[in-house]
């Protein structure tokens, strides 16, 4: 996708397409997503067993071997998640909608409640598998693996994303 700060990694037909908030300004500098060395995105991949080995952010299109993609609700980079809008959210919210209905991932994972409730208009949504499907995919809310989010640590993360292949192989 051109004219994107940090580019999507993305296929048609991937097992699960994970989605953050919007990208630091680390990775719009570098281009690469979850950038900045406290993230534990790369790290949780492979501990959950997605990934053969830890990948580098600079390495990010490998995941589509692996039947994995990235994206983001909003483009726009910033410090924190917390200086994007409520309109940015849904905006971007109504965007993954129609890429994922382009590319129709099995699983679409969606890096933080806070994103979801205010992007999808779900207030009181809770994390783990959603009632509904975004754009025709099973739809996760998993805990955001920013260091900013210490209170989920690193096994925690590996143990929920490793939980995402199972469920969107089965088609459920």
């Amino acid at each position: 996708m051109t004219g994107k700060p940090v580019p999507d990694v993305i296929a048609p037909g991937l097992d699960i397409l994970f989605c953050g908030i919007n990208p630091s300004l680390m990775s719009a500098e570098t281009g690469h997503h979850f950038a900045r060395p406290g993230n534990r995105f790369w790290p949780a991949l492979h501990l959950a067993g997605l990934t053969p080995r830890r990948l580098q952010p600079a390495e990010g299109r490998e995941l589509l071997r692996y039947g994995l993609g990235v994206t983001n609700v909003v483009d726009r980079p910033s410090r924190t998640a917390g200086e994007l809008s409520r309109d940015e959210l849904r905006a971007g919210a109504a965007a993954l909608e129609r890429l994922v209905a382009t590319y129709r991932p099995q699983a679409l994972a969606v890096l933080g409640v806070t994103a979801w409730r205010d992007g999808f208009a779900r207030p009181k949504a809770v994390m783990g598998l959603q009632p509904e499907r975004i754009g025709g995919a099973l739809t996760w809310v998993v805990p955001n693996p920013s260091g900013l989010n210490a209170h989920v640590q690193l096994p925690d993360l590996a143990r929920i994303y490793g939980q995402l292949r199972p469920a969107a192989g089965d088609g459920s």
